[in-house]
């Protein structure tokens, strides 16, 4: 039994290599003709655009854009993908960390990108554009010259150059002056972050990383265009604008399809939650605040803990911010409670008297502290809601510290 259950295992891991190989080889091979041949698009030729419906993991739950290109006279169907990751560089951890994060464009059989997208269970629509033989060719020949290996890298931005940014910015090369963009879908003033925040859902580990790490550039109001680096929006605004043809305006838009009708993947709170985590961590440094209050002591553990994650994630805010090239790092109001230097004051917190000018420390903590209200009432940065608790905890335990560090050096 164990010996066959054995055999059938290896027999299909053999049937699976296979099938990789030979995937790898059509690919490689349809890469060397293709890109070997000069074509012109036929009048029978489509070029649309492909958005995808959200995905399981963290970098698919905004949906995804490409686009297709189509002529039944050239015997093509091709997708361009502008979300390729670039492993060849050998240093792409390092850059990432740093901001440079270099994607590719990538040029393969439609079918396979519809394929994947079916296995993934995610719903994807096509938007036919409305476009004449020499704007297609226009568009093609751009996207073909993207595509070579020497230009088919670029910097990755998620908010500001990205899969869904790309295909905006060469339709407007395109057509120019012929564009009539409908701008109706922004209907109300939002930033940035209130946008990402609709698709990833606020109490999840990753949306509290991202809120945590970005700082207040993505607290501005967006623009119309700048709603369209999300795939849902793009889909919206190529839906309702208009084209100039022989003098005339059109839609955009002439044919939409429902390639796969999968259900929507709604976005959902993690579980446990961040705001759990952290309302019953918060809750317990309460508790052992009042102990302290009522024992008249001071717990140093808890004060290390405090000083040093705080100071930790602080550390991170400020390398982010003045040591990487993203673009939405700089001016992180979140350094207001992950406050660099506590990384060093948490070691001074673990003697019995600290030194006296700790007190002095702690008032300016208090005040960065108090000044959090203010940013987030008046818009300068919101913070994400699940890390409320520990504010309150952290102030709770300042005022704390400050009374007992004044009886200390009285």
């Amino acid at each position: 039994m164990n010996s066959n259950h054995s055999i059938i295992i290896r027999d299909l891991n053999f049937i699976m290599l296979k099938k990789q190989i030979s995937l790898f080889i059509s690919l490689f091979i349809f890469q060397l003709v293709f890109s070997q041949s000069n074509f012109s698009l036929s009048n029978l030729s489509q070029i649309s655009i492909i958005t995808s419906g959200p995905g399981n993991e963290l970098y698919e739950k905004f949906g995804h854009t490409a686009i297709r290109v189509k002529d039944p006279v050239l015997q093509i169907d091709l997708i361009y993908n502008y979300g390729i990751i670039n492993f060849d560089n050998p240093n792409f951890y390092i850059d990432f960390t740093k901001g440079y994060m270099k994607y590719r464009l990538a040029r393969y059989p439609f079918y396979l990108a519809l394929k994947s997208s079916q296995q993934d269970k995610r719903w994807v629509k096509e938007q036919i554009l409305n476009l004449t033989k020499e704007q297609k060719n226009q568009l093609f020949n751009i996207l073909e010259t993207n595509a070579l290996p020497e230009n088919a890298s670029y910097f990755y931005d998620p908010f500001f150059d990205n899969c869904a940014t790309k295909p905006r910015d060469l339709i407007q090369k395109v057509l120019g002056n012929n564009l009539v963009f409908n701008e109706s879908f922004a209907t109300k003033d939002t930033s940035i972050r209130e946008l990402m925040n609709k698709e990833i859902h606020p109490n999840t580990w990753g949306s509290l990383g991202i809120n945590i790490a970005l700082g207040s550039k993505l607290d501005k109001i967006a623009t119309p265009s700048e709603y369209l680096y999300l795939p849902d929006y793009l889909f919206l605004a190529l839906k309702n604008s208009k084209v100039v043809l022989n003098s005339k305006e059109e839609n955009l838009v002439i044919k939409n399809n429902n390639l796969l009708d999968f259900e929507e993947k709604l976005s959902k709170s993690d579980t446990p939650s961040p705001f759990l985590v952290i309302l019953v961590l918060s809750l317990f440094g309460i508790f052992i605040t009042y102990r302290d209050f009522k024992k008249n002591k001071r717990t140093k553990w808890l004060d290390f803990l405090t000083f040093f994650i705080t100071g930790i994630i602080g550390f991170l805010v400020v390398f982010l911010w003045f040591f990487t090239n993203h673009s939405t790092a700089p001016n992180n109001f979140n350094f207001l409670w992950a406050f660099a230097p506590n990384l060093i004051v948490a070691f001074l917190m673990i003697k019995e008297s600290p030194k006296k000018w700790i007190k002095k420390y702690v008032v300016l903590l208090l005040t960065l502290i108090l000044l959090i209200p203010v940013v987030w009432i008046t818009r300068m940065q919101l913070f994400t809601y699940p890390i409320l608790p520990l504010f309150i905890f952290l102030a709770i335990r300042y005022v704390y510290l400050y009374k007992k560090l004044s009886i200390a050096n009285s």
